[in-house]
C-alpha cells in the first residue's frame, strides 16, 4: 500500500510515493539494502522515536512526527552509520531523501496530511 504526504502548512506535496513500515521486521529493515531514495519517495516508520542508518548507502532527512502528523523535530542529511537521539514527543518518523526538508521549506510545527493512493 502506498500513500502521498502533503504539507498542509506549506501547501506542497512532500512525498508522492510513501511506504509504511508498521511491523517489527519492516521497521528493523527500513531503507537498508536500497541503492537510493528518489526525491518524491519516503518511508514512514510507525511507531518510532529514534532511527539508525546502519548498513545504509545514502544520507536521509528525518521528520519526527506526533500522532496527528505534526512535525516535532527535523534531522537533515543524516549520513550512513549514524543514530539519532530518542525524540520522546515523536510517535512516528518519516525518512526522506537528503535535502527534501530544505527543498520544500518544511519546518518544525508544520502539519502533514496523508492520502491513500489506490
Amino acid at each position: 500500500m502506498h500513500y502521498s504526504l502533503y504539507n498542509s502548512t506549506r501547501w506542497i506535496t512532500l512525498v508522492e510515493r510513501m511506504s509504511v513500515a508498521d511491523h517489527f521486521w519492516q521497521r528493523l529493515a527500513g531503507l537498508m539494502g536500497k541503492q537510493e531514495l528518489a526525491h518524491n519517495e519516503g518511508l514512514l516508520i510507525v511507531p518510532c522515536k529514534a532511527v539508525h542508518t546502519m548498513f545504509m548507502r545514502f544520507p536521509i532527512d528525518l521528520l519526527f512526527l506526533s500522532r496527528d502528523f505534526t512535525i516535532v523535530r527535523i534531522i537533515e542529511n543524516l549520513r550512513p552509520w549514524r543514530a539519532t537521539p530518542t525524540v520522546k514527543s515523536s510517535y512516528q518518523v518519516l525518512e526522506l531523501n537528503a535535502g527534501s526538508a530544505a527543498r520544500t521549506g518544511t519546518a518544525v510545527g508544520d502539519k502533514l496530511s496523508i492520502v491513500r493512493n489506490g
